[in-house]
């Protein structure tokens, strides 16, 4: 199975206080079944196997949307083979 990273943010940004779908992000991350986090007030990431991070990030979309957010952007990236964090499967993969 493969690994992969999700990188994303939510707009609109809010410097003063989170946003609640900035909250909401947070929580559906750190709630998921994934190995790696990092949350931050710019930007966020998260790995783990294909199947958790995927069904993350359509929770994400699904959720921060319904608590405002009007754009979400991320990025999903293979970094590698479960059980081989950035293993073999991660030569190559940012061009493609």
């Amino acid at each position: 199975m493969q690994r992969l990273r999700v990188e994303f943010t939510t707009e609109p940004f809010d410097l003063d206080e989170a946003p609640a779908h900035a909250v909401v992000a947070r929580e559906v991350i750190q709630a998921a079944d994934l190995d790696a986090v990092d949350v931050g007030p710019f930007g966020n990431t998260a790995e783990g196997g294909a199947d958790a991070v995927l069904t993350a990030v359509d929770a994400l979309l699904r959720q921060t949307l319904g608590a405002g957010a009007t754009r979400v952007s991320l990025q999903v990236n293979v970094v590698g083979d479960a059980g081989e964090p950035g293993g073999a499967g991660a030569a190559g993969r940012d061009d493609q």
